[in-house]
């Protein structure tokens, strides 16, 4: 890998991990959020190298089509995303948040997300679908990331890269 390789561009062109979305790769709009160590970066400023021996986190690590996310689920059912570009990086800092306080209100959902652009909503269902998800996660529907599974069922790990 070549020192300038972006960690957007290690994920999507070397491992085919397309979920992290390119927008503006300035850091403005969100799009390419992943966790780091997990906390929420923005994924087309940080150095691959930097991420070196370090635990990244995309969307792809959270959930699947067959196994969602309580935050994917809430905003599927809550209606927070409309052409989906900015879905995952919003996702993202939304797990992030809730990992770090599981009831939060609406001036810290929104203060979260404050560094996610949508151009196709006005927020209001993106807010309520992660209100949703902490409503969902409260009752039990989830687990910690590297926690799932149903009972009885071996639990799976969270598609994570460590040590790269």
């Amino acid at each position: 890998m070549e020192p300038r390789t972006l960690l957007l561009r290690f994920l999507r062109e070397n491992l085919g991990l397309t979920g992290t979305h390119s927008g503006c790769e300035t850091t403005s709009c969100g799009a390419c959020t992943v966790l780091l160590d997990g906390k929420p970066v923005k994924s087309c400023t940080v150095l691959a190298a930097q991420a070196d021996g370090r635990k990244v986190t995309t969307i792809e690590g959270i959930g699947s089509a067959e196994e969602m996310d309580p935050i994917q689920t809430a905003f599927w059912e809550k209606h927070g995303l409309q052409c989906g570009f900015c879905t995952p990086g919003m996702v993202m800092t939304a797990f992030e948040l809730l990992e770090r306080n599981p009831d939060p209100d609406e001036q810290q959902i929104r203060a979260a997300l404050s560094g996610n652009l949508c151009r196709c909503t006005g927020y209001v269902n993106v807010v309520e679908s992660v209100r949703y998800a902490a409503k969902l996660r409260r009752k039990g529907a989830s687990k910690a990331l590297g926690e799932r599974g149903k009972k009885g069922e071996p639990q799976r790990p969270p598609r994570e890269i460590e040590g790269m």
